[in-house]
């Protein structure tokens, strides 16, 4: 079972992302993207592809407890060109709340 957040239209709800692979799906539409490791393990980033501990573009710091607000985060608040792309993540047992906003 993958464990992908979809593309949605306005806005969105937050989603939980427990395994590595992709986060978020390509979507022209979208408008801003947001990833934040809510884990107690370094989340590896990439902007497109499969994302490991030697290819990424973030690297997102842990927590020092789940779901402590404390962990790393990366993403795109729409400011200019947003990547539409799919985004990756990949560590050791990953947990990132992802969001996504884009034209209805």
């Amino acid at each position: 079972m993958r464990n992908i957040q979809s593309p949605t239209a306005d806005i969105n709800t937050p989603a939980i992302i427990t395994s590595a692979g992709t986060v978020l799906e390509a979507n022209t539409a979208r408008r801003s993207w947001h990833v934040q490791n809510v884990g107690t393990n370094a989340v590896f980033v990439r902007i497109g592809g499969t994302a490991s501990s030697t290819v990424f573009h973030y690297v997102l710091s842990a927590g020092t407890g789940d779901s402590d607000g404390l962990g790393g985060s990366c993403g795109d608040d729409g400011s200019g060109d947003v990547r539409s792309g799919l985004i990756s993540i990949a560590g050791t047992t990953p947990k990132v709340v992802v969001t996504e906003s884009g034209d209805a």
